[in-house]
This record gives structure tokens, C-alpha cells and sequence, in this order.
């Protein structure tokens, strides 16, 4: 028996109307909704929303996106005279852990208080509203096919016309000599010093590895671009399968590289193992988080649990990891090493980089500390 979709409802000329809600994060459909238009300033926007009321628009695009605009900025204000007083009041008490979930329920209050003016979309994708774009085909790159009308938030469908655009043009990876176009909800590998450091790896002799979590494909098409003639690279993300799919064929690799949907890692054993899990070890709060966010370091510590079960003798395990949760309190290094001693591993090697980003350097991020000490390592790993 399938439950019905989820739905928002408002009233119009004394009736109530009822339209489906879709939500990529899986956020609720708003209890309460209410028409608005251009005639609403944002000052009462971000009053309704703070509230938990919707604004269904039926103004013009344009100045939806202006408006929502306008919201973010009084948001960013107003958690601006917050981050202030905090640093007056509390910045000798509050433990970088507490610091960074600070921070995200700040971004998730955030992300709902902006989520509230929505938009309908009609069931072949086009907008109805004055000055709007064409999205059709970055809905169905995202969603598929719809049967139904929807409303959305303004700002998700911002994001998966952004997504459209990063999977149009590409992200240029110098360790390719070439691009990978990522998908919607397939974690795109903008930050490139991680890649750096596979490029330079000293190789095991094989002919065979794994890539386990491939994401985007880049790190499989990496290795075969090094020489491998055989990458077996998994997913368990539907999204991401197809993502690859599309960037090795574009990259000519698919004879050299197997794709496989599975947990972790394929049947069989290999003379080198690739695995670059999520970062952080927190609950990821939507679809896209999943490669940011590892909950209990669920996917790091699978594998380095079994990665030695997989080594061909004399083979080597390659963990891309950043240090960040450890700087932020979420990890102890001590957990780290227990969890390579309890999979039965040694250290071989160990090459490290500092991130490129901006944020390692803005002294106003919240988590500037930790992100000045962040570093990526390329964890060598062999059998004891």
C-alpha cells in the first residue's frame, strides 16, 4: 500500500487548494501557505517564514529570486550580531564541537526559514510565472519524469538549475588533463588537492584496483589515466552510477573501467584499494550531505574493517582522508588509529596538503580555526 504524497494547501477565492510538495532533502510540506506576489516586501517575507508560513508565488520569477535574496541577507544579519555576542561571551567556553554544531543548526534554520517561498512547477517542468526561466531540462536531469504538478522551494530548484549548469560545463581537473561533469545530488570534486595527491601516489605494481565510493568517477578514471589497466569502481547511489557512467564514457574509459552498484567493495581482491569517504562524521540532513556527512564514521570505519580481506598480497589500501573532524572534536586521532589497528593494517606511508579553499583563510568563518589547520592525507595502507 503506498502512502499519498505529501501536499500543501492555502486558500483561494474562500476555497481551499491543494497542490503535491516535492522536497529532495525530504523536508516536510509546510503546515501553513499563503499566496504572495510582488506587492509582498521582505521584511514581512522573512516574518512569515521565521513563523512557518509559506509563500506560494505567483509574482514575477525574477523578483522571487530578489526577494529570497533579500531573506538571506537579513538571516545573515541577524546571525552576524549572533556570532558577535558569542565571540564576546562565550568563545573561551564553547569547544570546536560545539562551535560546528552551532554552526549547523544555524545553516539548517537557515536553509527551512529560506526554504518557505516556493514556487509551482507544472508537470512537464515549465513555470508559469512571469519572466521565468526554462528548467525543463535541468528537472529532468534531477527528477526524472513527474505525473503530477508540484510546488518546490524557490531555493532547491535554484540548486538543481545551478546543478544543470556544473553538469553542462564541467569541472576541469588538471590530474585528467580533462573534465568531469558531476550530477545533481553527485558530490562534485571542486576541491582538487586531494586529487593532487592520488596523481602523485607512488603506484603498486598491479593491474588491478578498486575505487570504492566513486561518486563522480574521478578517482577510477584517475587511476586508469595512471596506467591501471583494470578499476572495478562502486556506488551504492543510483545518481552517482549513472554520474560516472556518463564521465568515463565522455572520457573514453569504459573499456577500462567496471561500474558496479553494491555496498563497500566487489567480490574478489585487488593490488590497490582507493576509498575517499565522507569527511565528517555528523548526520547528513539531505541528499547532497551524504558525501560531506559519514554519521558514526559508518562507511570509514566499513573500510578499514575489511579493505585487508580485499588486498592481494603485498597490496596496498589508499584512505583519502582530511583531519578536519579531528580539529573540530568530532574524532580523536586516537579512535582513527585504533580503528587501522583493529582492521588488522600498518602505515606504509603518508602525503599530505593543505586545502586551496577560501574559507582556510577567512578569519570570519566560524570554523576558521579548524579549517587554518586542516590537512589532506593519502593514507598508505598494506595487510600486518
Amino acid at each position: 500500500m503506498h502512502s499519498l504524497p505529501p501536499t500543501i494547501q492555502w486558500t483561494e477565492n474562500q476555497e481551499t487548494q491543494s497542490m503535491i510538495w516535492h522536497s529532495e532533502n525530504a523536508s516536510g510540506a509546510p503546515k501553513h501557505t499563503q499566496l504572495a506576489d510582488d506587492t509582498l516586501d521582505a521584511d514581512t517575507a522573512y516574518r512569515l517564514a521565521c513563523e512557518g508560513t509559506a509563500l506560494l508565488w505567483r509574482g514575477d520569477f525574477q523578483n522571487a529570486k530578489n526577494l529570497l535574496q533579500a531573506m538571506a541577507r537579513r538571516i545573515d544579519k541577524k546571525n552576524s550580531r549572533k556570532s558577535v555576542k558569542t565571540k564576546k561571551t562565550d568563545a573561551a567556553i564553547l569547544t570546536p564541537s560545539q562551535a560546528f554544531h552551532l554552526h549547523r543548526q544555524a545553516q539548517a534554520q537557515r536553509a527551512r526559514t529560506l526554504g518557505m517561498l516556493i514556487i509551482p512547477v507544472n508537470a512537464d517542468f515549465t513555470i508559469f510565472l512571469r519572466r521565468a526561466p526554462d528548467v525543463q531540462t535541468a528537472c529532468v536531469e534531477a527528477y526524472g519524469k513527474i505525473e503530477h504538478p508540484f510546488a518546490i522551494s524557490l531555493r532547491e530548484l535554484l540548486g538543481v538549475i545551478g546543478a544543470h549548469e556544473w553538469r553542462k560545463n564541467g569541472v576541469h581537473i588538471a590530474a585528467l588533463g580533462g573534465k568531469i561533469h558531476p550530477y545533481y545530488g553527485v558530490f562534485s570534486p571542486v576541491r582538487g588537492e586531494y586529487l593532487e595527491l592520488l596523481a602523485k601516489a607512488p603506484l603498486p605494481k598491479t593491474d588491478l584496483a578498486f575505487d570504492i565510493g566513486t561518486g563522480t568517477g574521478v578517482i577510477a578514471a584517475i587511476l586508469a589515466n595512471r596506467g591501471i589497466q583494470k578499476v572495478i569502481a562502486t556506488d551504492q547511489d543510483d545518481r552517482a552510477i549513472a554520474c560516472a557512467g556518463d564521465n568515463l564514457q565522455r572520457l573514453g574509459l569504459t573499456s577500462q573501467i567496471e561500474l558496479l552498484k553494491t555496498n563497500l567493495f566487489p567480490e574478489g581482491k585487488a593490488g590497490l584499494i582507493v576509498c575517499n569517504p565522507p569527511w565528517l562524521p555528523a548526520r547528513p540532513n539531505a541528499a547532497i550531505e551524504y558525501a560531506i556527512y559519514d554519521q558514526d564514521s559508518q562507511m570509514l570505519r566499513g573500510f578499514l574493517k575489511g579493505v585487508a580481506t580485499h588486498l592481494e598480497p603485498g597490496g596496498e589500501a589508499w584512505l583519502i582522508m582530511s583531519d578536519f573532524a579531528e580539529h573540530l572534536g568530532l574524532r580523536t586521532t586516537q579512535e582513527f588509529w585504533s580503528w587501522i589497528d583493529a582492521g588488522g593494517l600498518e602505515v606504509i606511508g603518508k602525503m599530505d596538503i593543505k586545502p586551496h579553499h577560501t574559507k582556510a583563510k577567512d578569519r570570519e568563518d566560524p570554523l576558521f580555526q579548524a579549517r587554518a589547520a586542516e590537512v589532506t592525507s593519502l593514507w598508505r595502507l598494506r595487510s600486518k
